[in-house]
């Protein structure tokens, strides 16, 4: 049987600067979901890259003295490493500078002028160098100045392609009705409603002559390719679109999610959907657009320079520390605080005391009772139903949870079951049914129900902390460690524990 197939994004980073924990945020996020998928037996396509295209990098490189290029290679080769360290387990790196993509990029360009839905005029207007964005003077802060970033606007005027962005209006609000699911959370739907597509949407600038520093238009060479063209465009570019459909396009689009910040939704449920529309081709089926990281109540911001470097936290923590983190502090869609405090709180609360405690606590009595073989002889009470009863309905809690993208809720979910756990060796005192002979096999079967709660456990934080999973594993040494293998009572009977290993060391605080 053929495997059904996901194809979920994260945005293409501008790599102005180096990466901050906000880009890592998204990207472990979209880790999660990708290796979530697979182990429930999908056909992964898991994308990530950079935009680098546009006037703020070519700025950035002539006043450091070298070629666009030159300034983003170190940044994006340093990007690469980072997500190494994390263990981001992306399918394809796109970056717009590829060959591929800017031949691609520029076929999409004619494509959409030979359709009718790009046209030559003259640009006047207000625009945001640090955004690459172009804004009418009802859409200025109070201070007239971006939006955005709240910084000032210049008036620009230059010769210019335009996309008929306002050709598309009702197509569009026609879509958002018949696909409620489109835009998620809810609130940013009505956001792009009530603020950009009702008061009317305004033909689009798609080409620049006032820099070099992108992909020429290959029928006008002194106009490059405006930036949402060009990076939009990635999403199907990397998949070999337009030639000839090519079969990987054909496979994976359209993108079952595109996850993104939330100051960039208005470009993916806006411009994007209408490209996609003038293209003829299928809209993707869900844009996500998360809350931001908050750095003490500030944005994380590579221009105010309020953050250190990911590595400094891996290197201090450990990479699912940090991984969790960010995955469980946050309910995914609102905005949320990170602060090297909570890493710690959370690390010792959940990783230290209930996983790691759990673990070490059950293969300790497994070794000093048993010899660390594991038996089964099946010798029930009333009390092992609250951790057999839950551990088989866990799976299911946690697909609810994963398919509304409630990440944090799933790791919710997975650390009741290692709760419940902790609890029921308090309830059933193993240490003193091992004082009574007649209770061997009693004994046995709770260390099972220990043993079988923390192999499912461990089954389903895979996606999330892979490297504690693949320990845990090991530890139980049991090869049952797919999807398929979560109903209670596959972890082999005639199995030896393997030694334990402690999986994370409390972080003492000054």
């Amino acid at each position: 049987m053929e495997k059904k197939k996901f194809y979920i994004t994260t945005p293409i980073y501008y790599p102005s600067a180096e990466f901050h924990i906000g880009h890592c945020y998204t990207t472990i996020i979209a880790d999660a979901i990708a290796r979530y998928k697979r182990l429930c037996g999908y056909d992964v396509f898991f994308q990530t890259g950079t935009d680098e295209h546009g006037q703020k990098i070519e700025k950035k490189a002539e006043e450091k003295g070298v070629t666009p290029k030159e300034y983003i290679d170190p940044i994006i080769d340093n990007a690469k490493d980072l997500w190494a360290s994390l263990g981001i387990s992306y399918d394809y790196f796109i970056r717009t500078t590829d060959e591929d993509h800017m031949r691609r990029a520029q076929q999409i360009f004619k494509k959409m002028y030979d359709n009718g839905d790009i046209y030559k005029g003259e640009y006047k207007g207000l625009y945001c160098t640090p955004c690459e964005s172009f804004w009418t003077e009802s859409q200025l802060d109070e201070d007239g100045h971006c939006p955005d970033c709240h910084r000032e606007v210049h008036e620009v005027s230059e010769e210019a392609y335009f996309f008929k962005l306002s050709k598309y209006q009702d197509n569009l609000v026609e879509f958002y009705e018949t696909h409620p699911d489109f835009i998620q959370p809810e609130s940013r739907k009505n956001e792009m409603l009530n603020n950009f597509i009702k008061p009317g949407l305004e033909d689009l600038c798609v080409s620049r002559t006032s820099f070099s520093w992108g992909i020429p238009v290959s029928f006008d060479e002194k106009h490059v390719i405006y930036v949402w063209i060009d990076a939009l465009s990635n999403y199907i570019t990397s998949l070999g679109y337009p030639e000839e459909l090519d079969d990987k396009f054909k496979r994976y689009w359209p993108a079952d999610l595109h996850l993104v910040g939330k100051e960039i939704v208005r470009f993916h449920t806006i411009i994007w959907p209408c490209m996609l529309m003038s293209l003829g081709l299928e809209l993707p089926k869900q844009v996500f657009g998360h809350g931001w990281l908050i750095i003490n109540g500030g944005k994380i911001s590579k221009s105010l320079g309020n953050y250190k470097d990911p590595r400094e936290y891996i290197d201090a923590y450990g990479v699912d520390a940090v991984r969790y983190y960010a995955l469980r502090e946050v309910p995914f869609g609102n905005d949320g605080n990170f602060s090297e405090d909570l890493l710690v709180a959370r690390t010792n609360a959940d990783l230290v005391n209930t996983l790691g405690n759990l673990v070490n606590r059950t293969i300790a009595m497994s070794k000093k009772y048993f010899d660390s073989k594991v038996e089964n002889p099946g010798v029930t009470e009333e009390v092992d139903d609250s951790i057999i009863s839950y551990a088989k309905m866990l799976p299911s809690l946690v697909e609810t949870k994963m398919n509304g993208l409630k990440v944090n809720e799933a790791l919710e979910d997975i650390f009741e079951l290692l709760k419940r756990s902790n609890k029921y060796i308090d309830d059933t005192t193993p240490w003193i049914l091992a004082k009574d002979e007649t209770k061997t096999d009693r004994l046995k079967t709770v260390l099972y129900n220990l043993l079988e709660s923390i192999r499912i456990s461990a089954i389903l934080l895979r996606p999330f902390i892979p490297t504690t999973s693949d320990k845990i594993f090991n530890m139980l040494n049991t090869k049952n460690i797919e999807f398929d293998t979560l109903d209670f009572g596959n972890l082999e009977t005639d199995i030896t524990l393997n030694e334990s290993e402690i999986l994370f060391q409390r972080i003492e605080t000054k």
